[in-house]
């Protein structure tokens, strides 16, 4: 038998697959292939996409050599790169207050970068430079601990679609002038924001999501959002501000969202929403929204019951509802006002959709299970329901089960599941 001629196969693959395959690998190892022969020398130097992170170099002990050592990897790669970069990502714990950062930015905002994350450790934060507003071409903003101060005469992100900033210090207004800014903006992401009060025109959002000290927020243009979630911390003067307000905060907040298919309601959320005077009947139907998750609800709290309330039944097409409750067993002892279900709930509700409902931290006092009540006989389409008693309820977890048992059902196949543990 001859000589079989052995083929390179793979470095013969087009450029475009080659450079798939390079870009799907760890930074470190796409460089390491340029010793696999001279045809893939320097061929992962027109990668698009570089994601640093610490595990570029070989991990030290000394934490001076390691960071010193990983500028030196990710300047290089830069220093030997051709071509566009259309993503560049910084994940590490050791760069932070780093002047090279700065030139970093420089470099790719004369390369039309469009994916800049920038994600740094604890320690000293990070200024943004001005450079970075230089970036036309954006279309993926994300920073992480820094300091974020647009210049004066900074217009937007013309093409930006997603931003997030988590930790970030901005002023307020700066927030809201490059939110507006933005007329492509589809995901905003706001973590970790101290005492903000908010205004949101963002004609094209659709994915919202805000965790923080909020003292107001208002969604002026948010017309086609499809889903948002909310967590919100509540400080003694923010508290304060809530007393004093009488501006509705629901309408503020939901009554510009007629396309939200999906809620989610952390800690604080519908004490928010309740603020204020509240209207008899909403201007507006969710008519796109299935799933409504809401934490944290007291049902000591009437003007929070009405929130829920108002929210699933100006909700046609709801499928899934999850609340959990926070409620004070010791307040519940007090007479409740049940007649609030006959004033407030309305005579003809019929939720022809829901088919999930699900019930945590229940404390079984009276309001919850006249909610229960409420959702059973209004849902006959319900296919299951599970309860999930508060740990710390041991005693009434019987007399809740017993209760549920005797509600009636509009639903035949309706599974009603009492999680025990």
């Amino acid at each position: 038998m001859g000589d079989v001629e052995t083929q390179d196969l793979i470095s013969d693959l087009p450029q475009s697959i080659i450079e798939s395959i390079l870009t799907r690998l760890p930074i470190r190892d796409a460089v390491r292939t340029s010793v696999l022969s001279t045809k893939w020398r320097y061929r992962w130097a027109s990668v698009t996409h570089l994601v640093f992170d610490d595990k570029c170099v070989p991990m030290y002990y000394d934490k001076g050599l390691l960071e010193i050592n990983l500028i030196k990897f990710i300047t290089r790669a830069l220093f030997l790169h051709q071509g566009p970069i259309h993503k560049f990502q910084l994940s590490t714990s050791y760069l932070q207050s780093c002047p090279d950062i700065d030139q970093w930015i420089l470099f790719l905002s004369r390369t039309d970068i469009k994916e800049l994350v920038l994600e740094l450790g604890e320690g000293e934060w990070f200024r943004v430079p001005s450079c970075l507003f230089n970036c036309k071409k954006l279309t993926r903003l994300e920073l992480t601990r820094c300091e974020f101060d647009p210049p004066l005469g900074f217009k937007g992100f013309l093409c930006l679609k997603s931003l997030n900033l988590y930790q970030v210090l901005v002023a307020p207004e700066a927030i809201e002038n490059l939110i507006s800014g933005c007329p492509l903006l589809e995901s905003l992401s706001l973590s970790y924001f101290d005492s903000l009060v908010l205004n949101i025109r963002a004609p094209n959002l659709k994915y919202l999501c805000l965790e923080g000290e909020f003292k107001d927020i208002c969604l002026e243009n948010t017309p086609l959002l499809v889903a948002m979630s909310v967590a919100m911390y509540i400080t003694d003067d923010i508290a304060e501000h809530f007393e004093q307000s009488s501006s509705c905060n629901f309408i503020k907040f939901l009554g510009g969202v007629p396309r939200l298919e999906r809620l989610i309601g952390h800690i604080y959320f519908t004490k928010y929403l309740s603020i204020g005077d509240y209207p008899r009947r909403l201007p507006i139907t969710y008519s796109y929204l299935k799933i409504i998750e809401l934490y944290q609800v007291s049902f000591e709290d009437m003007k929070e019951i009405l929130v829920v309330l108002r929210l699933i039944t100006n909700s046609p097409n709801l499928k899934e509802l999850q609340i959990s409750g926070s409620s004070n067993t010791l307040a519940a002892m007090e007479a409740p006002d049940l007649d609030f279900w006959i004033e407030e709930c309305p005579k003809d509700c019929t939720f022809e959709k829901l088919q999930i409902v699900k019930m945590t931290d229940m404390s079984g006092v009276p309001h919850e299970m006249e909610f229960i009540k409420f959702l059973l006989a209004n849902s006959p389409v319900l296919e299951m329901m599970s309860i999930t008693p508060c740990v710390y309820v041991m005693d009434g977890r019987l007399s809740m089960l017993i209760e549920l048992l005797r509600f009636r059902r509009a639903s035949a196949q309706a599974e009603i599941l009492f999680i025990r543990d």
